[in-house]
């Protein structure tokens, strides 16, 4: 791996299981470096140029201001084994993002993640980056309740600081978490101020330092359909606040039905992403009352239906699934609309 021009002063343990299970709160293995990334150079060369010879995963995150198409991302993660890098974009500016671009659109680069759609949607509007090959261990948790025979109420999505508690994944406690958030409470440009700080470098190497350990935790336990559902719902879910006028043809494609599943008696169906527009007005109605009327679509069709909420875009409801559920969500939605 490169590393910094300079000797990094800031070290984390990055766990991985090992034959045993590994103790990912433990610090068995030595510290590897934290690196401040403001010029390429600085980065691995295998990650600045993705081949089918070398595959990656690497854990990744993003952090910013009001994270979206609007704000302004500041710091972007990468969790390797051997290292931590912490790419600024605030120093390194939109060269040094760019030079990023053919990995995080790279499908030999695996890009591990919690929740990527924020994530995706900034790296999109403000450098033209489209986000692909994401393993989000969001989705991950949902299908492996859903593999298990675990029931999920609609918008019961699994936080990360949730997923790190979960002992069959990690089972840590993430207290400094809270911490942070109450600072970008308290001052929303936390992740502008430089030079970083001893509790930003911490913190922001924290939010990726587990994800490997919860990557092959995981990975061990998703069978082939609930991979592909993973993958496939990994892309529309890039996709989904990246809203463009091509509807999406020069992104990656959504990855077919596998023939080992088209075969089977119960294959999978179609998974695809739908925007409706919400005219002017109207999205109260969708909405309901305390949010009842959006619930009760939600609990009657098999799909995600996702509203953009104060970080936009305010007048669209997204609805990913199989194609009869989105169908079925959609005449409902615009039902609401016309009561």
């Amino acid at each position: 791996m490169a590393s910094s021009h300079h000797p990094p002063s800031h070290r984390t343990h990055v766990p991985l299981p090992s034959g045993s299970g590994g103790n990912p709160s433990g610090n068995e293995a030595p510290p590897v470096p934290i690196h401040i990334v403001t010029d390429a150079s600085q980065l691995p060369v295998e990650f600045l140029n993705p081949s089918p010879e070398r595959l990656l995963v690497v854990g990744f995150d993003c952090e910013g201001v009001d994270l979206c198409r609007h704000g302004t991302l500041c710091i972007m993660q990468l969790a390797f084994a051997d290292a931590i890098y912490l790419v600024d974009a605030v120093e390194g500016g939109e060269v040094l993002m760019k030079a990023c671009k053919p990995a995080l659109e790279s499908s030999y680069v695996t890009k591990v993640i919690h929740d990527c759609k924020r994530d995706s949607e900034a790296l999109y509007f403000q450098f033209g980056i489209k986000l692909h090959n994401v393993m989000d261990t969001q989705i991950a948790y949902s299908l492996l309740e859903d593999q298990e025979g675990r029931t999920r109420l609609p918008d019961d999505y699994i936080s990360f600081v949730g997923l790190l508690a979960d002992p069959r994944y990690c089972g840590i406690s993430y207290q400094e978490k809270e911490e942070v958030r109450l600072l970008l409470r308290q001052d929303p440009n936390f992740w502008k101020y430089r030079p970083l700080s001893e509790l930003m470098v911490r913190a922001a190497a924290d939010d990726v330092r587990f994800l490997l350990y919860i990557y092959h935790k995981m990975m061990e336990k998703l069978n082939q359909r609930s991979l592909w559902y993973l993958a496939v719902r990994g892309t529309l879910y890039c996709r989904c606040f990246c809203i463009n006028d091509n509807n999406y043809a020069d992104w990656p494609s959504v990855p077919p039905i596998p023939d080992n599943l088209s075969t089977e008696g119960n294959a999978p169906e179609e998974e695809i992403l739908s925007i409706l527009d919400v005219p002017q007005g109207k999205m109260g109605r969708v909405i309901g009352r305390k949010g009842a009327s959006i619930l009760s679509i939600k609990e009657s069709c098999n799909a995600e239906i996702l509203l953009g909420g104060g970080k936009g875009p305010p007048d669209k409801v997204f609805i990913i699934g199989p194609v009869k559920q989105v169908r079925k969500a959609e005449a409902m939605l615009r039902g609401r609309m016309m009561d």
